[in-house]
């Protein structure tokens, strides 16, 4: 794995590795790394793509610091909440009517 400075692991330790009740992290940059890369090679399973060869070519791309995801994917993916996206994209016209009637539908999907 290609080392990461005191300033990058400060920053993982308090954002994005996994931590217990009292604040403990208890996840390693490489064990953060390998729950991210099985998590979103999961979904090749859905389009009949080689699961574990993607996990693993994923792996090894973050792990190389080549590439790393948004956070919500750092610190959620392989979680309970499973949230991966940054934003969320509604279709809202400039109008009183329309941010309410999108604030209904948006209550009602989220019951």
């Amino acid at each position: 794995m290609t080392s990461l400075d005191r300033v990058a692991r400060t920053v993982l330790e308090r954002r994005y590795l996994r931590q217990d009740a009292d604040g403990v992290v208890i996840e390693t940059p490489d064990e953060l790394f390998r729950r991210v890369a099985a998590n979103v090679a999961r979904g090749e399973a859905a389009f009949g793509g080689d699961v574990a060869r993607i996990e693993r070519r994923f792996y090894e791309t973050l792990r190389s610091l080549e590439f790393l995801p948004n956070s919500p994917t750092l610190m959620n993916a392989g979680t309970d909440l499973q949230q991966l996206a940054a934003c969320f994209v509604l279709p809202i016209e400039d109008s009183i009517e329309s941010i309410f009637t999108t604030l209904k539908r948006a209550a009602l999907v989220h019951q």
